[in-house]
């Protein structure tokens, strides 16, 4: 994949992070890059005063650095920062802060040398892996602490990973025939300050969110022929009185997702109205479009934008604030909320499904009930991952506490945010599996024929799991489906023969 500090995507993020795919530099924007560096060197030759070049960093940008001891700063400046807790950042985490932390490099603002970009350059494409704690940023001046683990690993100090084993870095360097880094003026500020821990995990997760929203709307719709519902509050007309575009975009899909459905032919004209989370997927489902839209756009800003200080311009060298995270983390709170409302609207579903007095349906789902608890722990689990998200759902971006002794007085708090999110996605991931485990449990005690769309999903999960004729332990179920849930496997089979916007 071609990188140019410009046009970088969402899902190039993906292709390079996830899936490995190996990435080449734009020759103009290296151009870029060589001009910025010319003029660094021009206005050190001059003597004059850069932020974190010859000076000092934050409250001590007041002390003056002597010539001779610029290279020193710079490698001071990545192992004094390089103080992380907590665990390990996962592999595709840590190559998205990379690609990124390139992207940014290459818009030719930084004044590093090409020497650096071509060794983000070669450390993704060899799989180099250094060990990033998860924990440390306050997401404002840049996400420092993350950023410097990975820039302590370049240059053959600190630790990563080979083989999956954690190993110190020059070792892991040494097999896969990677030297370490030599720093110049300039080159350990440019390699941490930055959004990239913030950004590299909301761009992993942005992704995955849309997935999950469509894996939400086939298990919503399976669940509503489970309860022999009507989908006639999808018809467009109704979305067109009220024409938000994510509602009308939902109410497409619902509407292709329960055709030809013989359950809805011939129960749902029977029902005036159904419950909420049945009855009012298109707004619920069309607002969180909406807000996934939005975060995508902000995102797709962020991943091609300068986010170091001090940045180079036309012979200039200007302090600044673009390191700041505020836009991130408040997208990022906001994705927390969506992601956790769509959990919850998955739970209430699930537990309608399971009460014999709400849906119809043998107590549990189980033909045997009383002898058999049947599904019932299941929406216990999803009500516990459910209540968890919400512990973790408020916004980390209200919260500021300022460091570096008030000289960086007010932070975003946006890696807080991210932290949260990474575990706040897999919660709700799960309690989608679990809601197409219950619904395509309800669905084997109803004669007629599903939608086809349902029917597609319901042989996925049919391949992985049997349904439940009596108890048995189901978490390796659960897993099996949220494997599929995570991977897309559900929604690529469905979208074979239904088109999902």
């Amino acid at each position: 994949m071609m990188v140019d500090g410009n046009s970088l995507t969402v899902e190039g993020v993906i292709r390079v992070a996830r899936y490995g795919e190996k990435v080449e530099m734009d020759e103009k924007a290296l151009e870029k890059v060589r001009k910025a560096r010319e003029t660094i060197e021009k206005i050190l030759r001059e003597g004059k005063p850069i932020y974190g070049v010859n000076t000092g960093f934050g409250e001590l940008a007041k002390v003056k650095i002597d010539e001779n001891e610029i290279k020193e700063l710079q490698y001071n400046l990545i192992r004094s920062h390089s103080c992380g807790v907590g665990d390990a950042l996962p592999e595709e985490v840590v190559r998205a802060m990379m690609l990124l932390r390139l992207n940014s490099l290459l818009k030719g603002y930084s004044g590093v040398r090409e020497e650096v970009v071509e060794k983000l350059q070669q450390a993704l494409n060899l799989r180099f892996y250094p060990y990033v704690p998860s924990q440390g940023s306050v997401g404002a001046s840049g996400d420092l602490v993350p950023l410097a683990h990975i820039a302590l690993a370049l240059i053959g100090e600190g630790k990563a990973f080979y083989n999956g084993d954690l190993v110190e870095a020059h070792e892991a360097m040494e097999k896969i025939g990677m030297e370490p880094l030599k720093l110049e003026a300039k080159e350990g500020i440019a390699l941490i300050n930055g959004t990239q821990y913030m950004a590299a995990i909301l761009s992993l997760a942005i992704y995955d969110a849309f997935n999950l929203l469509k894996n939400a709307q086939i298990a919503g719709v399976m669940s509503l022929e489970a309860l022999k519902g009507t989908n006639s509050a999808f018809r467009q007309e109704i979305s067109m009185a009220r024409p938000h575009a994510g509602q009308i975009r939902i109410s497409q899909n619902l509407m292709r997702l329960t055709r030809d459905s013989e359950i809805i032919e011939k129960y749902g004209n029977e029902r005036v109205q159904d419950a909420y989370t049945l009855r009012c997927m298109p707004q619920v489902f069309g607002a969180m479009y909406d807000s996934l839209e939005y975060i995508k756009k902000i995102l797709n800003v962020e991943i091609n934008s300068a986010t170091d200080n001090p940045l180079v311009f036309d012979n200039d060298v200007i302090s600044c604030g673009n390191f700041h995270g505020e836009p991130l983390a408040i997208a990022i709170d906001l994705l927390n909320i969506v992601l956790t409302k769509m959990a919850s609207f998955s739970e209430r579903r699930i537990a309608r499904l399971v009460d014999e007095k709400l849906s119809g349906l043998p107590p549990f789902l189980s033909s045997k009930p009383g002898l058999n608890s049947g599904m019932m722990i299941l929406q216990y689990v999803a009500a516990s991952l459910v209540s968890e998200n919400k512990s973790m759902a408020y916004p980390a971006s209200v919260d500021s506490i300022p460091t570096s002794a008030n000289q960086e007085d007010y932070q975003s708090m946006g890696s807080i945010g991210a932290r949260k999110l990474m575990q706040i996605l897999r919660n709700a991931e799960k309690v989608i599996a679990i809601e197409y485990m219950v619904a395509s449990q309800a669905l084997e005690f109803i004669n007629e024929k599903p939608s086809k769309a349902t029917k597609i999903a319901y042989q996925m999960i049919r391949k992985e799991i049997n349904s439940l004729k009596k108890d048995r332990a189901m978490y390796d179920d659960i897993e099996k489906i949220a494997y599929l849930v995570h991977n897309g496997n559900i929604v690529r089979e469905v979208e074979k023969n239904v088109k999902l916007d």
